[in-house]
């Protein structure tokens, strides 16, 4: 009898700690940032339906015989893994990230190696009943971790070369083999973690080189090799007009004018041997889609129309015309936001753009209030693979970008992707959330 009032005095103390922890973690939860994302889903699963909507044959939006109902069962398990994202002791997400991102990897491995072949490409493991995963999607947020883990014991600031190569490796690994099976647009994406690094004190010359190498190539591919050539000589030597002092460094400046030269006359050969065939014709569409509008040019030609005949206000919820005639492929998953301008039109498009911006300015937010260089880089991660996402399939949808397996964030058809990018988030959030937590102590 004596033992009880002591357990539970352990009980009541545990249940108030428990209760003032909870109370804790959703008074500083981030509510705007999950407003945003629950109308960005919410969204995205009308135009879903939207986007496979037929007025010959009408389904039920919550039917499972159709995207929008399958897009549902994703939602409803997005909802449940939000929960034990929220609940998990958030410094799992730190002590755990090694594990995580070896775990994956060797996921990946597997589905490399036992995945069936999927329109050419080895990245999808059957998990039976119709249901697939595609590991390179939550590759993400394991790499996000994993560097954000890394660099919180590093200084970046320092130019160490070999924390650049532990960095770089880390990061890479996941692409490379992601590009062994085939898929090659999700692996573009951790390019996107170069914006994180700078953040965190990599030298920004490594993003002018990067930049400077893609404008040289997409140069190339659309002005004259020779005129292409004097026009960089000519600004060259504009730079060494305007500051003399450039003079002492002539012999870098030729070298590195040998070296783009060099990359110049390199594209073709890049481009005609390297590349797949359906590679090429990606980079021939974003050039030139009217060369071959029945072929090669048919997507960006088809989607341009869509979002065109839209005009301002849009045809209409479930009015589009080019959704309904299957002008436009896979327009519910990587051309869903066809569907937007074709039946919300200009007004539509904007407010989904602007709903994405305020979401990437909310996570940056949240990013620099972090206390920790951990839960500061991993926002930075989150934001810059959310923005090369959107940044990517908007404008592969506009003729701005080349075609490439790359979904909308939260809007288009998946499971693998939207359970990515809530896990991506919901960490955030829940690092977020817990700073306060870690004041009180």
């Amino acid at each position: 009898m004596g033992a009880e009032p002591q357990v539970l005095q352990k009980y009541k103390v545990a249940t108030r700690s428990s209760h003032r922890t909870s109370k804790l973690l959703t008074h500083h939860m981030d509510w705007v940032t999950i407003l945003l994302y629950s109308l960005l889903v919410a969204l995205g699963w009308m135009n879903i339906y939207a986007a496979v909507y037929s007025p010959d044959n009408i389904v039920n939006i919550m039917s499972f015989d159709i995207n929008s109902g399958k897009q549902l069962v994703w939602i409803g398990a997005s909802l449940i893994l939000i929960i034990v994202l929220l609940v998990v002791d958030y410094k799992v997400y730190e002590h755990l990230a090694y594990p995580i991102y070896g775990g994956i990897i060797l996921l990946l491995l597997v589905t490399l190696v036992i995945a069936k072949p999927i329109a050419g490409s080895r990245s999808w493991l059957e998990l039976g009943g119709g249901i697939r995963l595609q590991p390179a999607e939550l590759a993400k947020f394991a790499t996000a971790l994993a560097v954000s883990k890394y660099l919180s014991t590093v200084n970046l600031r320092q130019q160490k070369f070999k924390d650049q190569m532990v960095l770089a490796a880390i990061t890479f690994l996941p692409p490379v083999i992601i590009i062994l099976q085939n898929e090659t647009g999700s692996a573009l994406v951790f390019g996107a973690f170069i914006l994180a690094f700078f953040r965190e004190g990599m030298s920004p010359l490594i993003l002018i080189i990067g930049g400077s190498a893609a404008a040289i190539f997409i140069l190339t591919l659309l002005v004259p090799k020779l005129y292409l050539i004097i026009g960089i000589a000519l600004l060259m030597g504009l730079a060494v007009w305007l500051d003399y002092r450039l003079m002492r460094r002539l012999k870098t400046m030729i070298a590195m004018f040998l070296l783009v030269v060099g990359m110049i006359f390199s594209v073709d050969y890049f481009v005609n041997n390297i590349l797949q065939p359906h590679q090429q014709n990606r980079i021939k569409a974003l050039i030139n889609p009217e060369a071959d509008p029945l072929g090669y040019g048919w997507n960006v030609t088809q989607s341009k129309i869509a979002i065109g005949s839209g005009g301002f206000w849009g045809k209409g919820f479930l009015e589009g015309t080019q959704t309904k005639f299957d002008f436009v492929p896979e327009q519910s998953t990587d051309f869903i936001f066809c569907t937007i301008g074709e039946e919300h039109g200009w007004i539509g498009s904007t407010v989904l753009i602007a709903l994405f911006v305020f979401l990437l300015i909310r996570i940056v937010a949240i990013a620099e209030r972090q206390r920790t260089v951990f839960g500061r880089t991993y926002g930075y991660c989150v934001a810059s693979i959310i923005f090369f996402h959107f940044l990517v399939n908007v404008g592969m949808t506009i003729g701005l970008a080349p075609v490439v397996g790359i979904p909308l964030p939260f809007f288009s058809y998946g499971g693998s992707s939207l359970w990515s990018f809530t896990i991506l988030l919901f960490i955030l959030i829940a690092l977020d959330a817990n700073r306060a937590k870690d004041l009180t102590r």
